[in-house]
């Protein structure tokens, strides 16, 4: 694969390359760069941790990019997830390795990392101190957004200690790439303006769009600009009333896609477009046809995405319509995690275990 190709697949899922200049660098001079991802493990997986996550993993792969999988076990339990019951925390954690394995993702071909083996030496404790006397505090509360939080909201003394970890763990994890969503940019952000100022290798920062709630999201909210928003809007496992998990039934997911904010000709906001674009439609050029009962005009066929989405906002497709198409695309996606977790008895029990959990925030 030739260097525009890899940049294209890049700009193909991506929101935001911070900069895309230093990712053609890094294709240019090394043909297996390192990215990670990093998850809490502390609940049952939304789509945006099985189908987001998972196909913006193939993609980088498909590139030549080698990945470490982060599992921020510590993380979890300073944000005080699952009780911040520690072994409840580490079991979520082995169950999302399975989520990934149902997804399609060799897990053989990626580095499965969790922090608690990461944090495990003086010199990753010696680089986070570094990093936070390369920063301030007023810095570090702005950057707790990373976590869900809200800035300004009353935080542990460990929660603070949250946003220098993150950034320490992208120099101790010696990675080339962050591939993270743009909601954890002011992490990235900084790491890549300590590296220049302590002459470490900065990581180019590769942000994928927000995954939104059912609830949607006001048209005009940047999220880039205002990462608070992300905590109100995203799609988020501890807020069953937001999220599709990668466990619904058809059943599940025809009420909640039912029951979800999509106005009529409104596509900024719109949970459904959302969805579309981030794990449903993979190639935009080809043709969409959406079925409708023969008293609605029965089937209707559209030339691409962008044809759909002109129609829609010309009133020409109904959001009824448009949320029967979306739960069964969805559907499709789901069902083999669903058979995984089936079919395979470690699998299953792990699942029985992780649903039993108290879910907190």
């Amino acid at each position: 694969m030739d260097i525009e190709t890899k940049l294209a697949a890049v700009r193909s899922f991506a929101q935001e390359i911070v900069t895309e200049e230093e990712l053609r660098q890094v294709f240019e001079t090394n043909d297996h760069p390192v990215a990670y991802d990093g998850f809490e493990p502390s609940g049952i997986a939304p789509i945006h941790f099985g189908l987001l996550r998972a196909r913006n993993l193939k993609r980088m792969m498909d590139t030549g990019v080698k990945f470490k999988l982060f599992l921020a076990d510590y993380y979890a339990f300073i944000n005080n997830k699952l009780e911040g019951d520690i072994d409840h925390i580490r079991k979520t954690g082995e169950y999302f390795i399975e989520v990934w394995k149902g997804c399609g993702i060799d897990t053989s071909k990626v580095e499965v990392v969790w922090a608690s083996d990461l944090m495990n030496s003086l010199d990753y404790w010696d680089r986070f101190i570094k990093v936070g006397k390369a920063t301030t505090l007023d810095r570090i509360k702005r950057a707790t957004t990373i976590m869900g939080r809200r800035e300004g909201e009353n935080l542990s003394a460990a929660q603070l200690f949250y946003p220098a970890m993150q950034v320490t763990d992208v120099f101790r994890l010696d990675i080339d790439i962050c591939q993270m969503g743009i909601e954890q940019r002011r992490a990235n952000v900084l790491a890549r303006e300590i590296a220049h100022k302590d002459k470490l290798k900065a990581p180019v920062a590769i942000h994928h769009p927000l995954m939104l709630g059912l609830q949607g999201m006001p048209n005009g909210v940047d999220i880039k600009k205002n990462p608070e928003a992300a905590a109100e809007y995203k799609m988020s496992k501890s807020n069953p009333k937001s999220a599709i998990y990668m466990h619904d039934s058809y059943e599940t997911l025809k009420k909640k896609i039912g029951g979800a904010y999509c106005p009529d000709r409104m596509i900024d906001g719109n949970p459904m477009f959302n969805y579309l674009q981030l794990v449903i439609v993979d190639d935009k050029a080809k043709p969409i046809t959406i079925e409708r009962p023969q008293k609605f005009g029965g089937p209707i066929e559209f030339s691409n995405y962008e044809d759909m989405v002109t129609n829609y906002m010309g009133g020409k497709l109904h959001p009824a319509d448009l949320k029967s198409y979306v739960a069964g695309e969805l559907e499709k996606l789901i069902r083999p995690v669903r058979e995984h977790f089936e079919k395979d008895a470690k699998a299953a029990e792990l699942y029985k275990s992780v649903s039993s959990y108290m879910i907190t925030r």
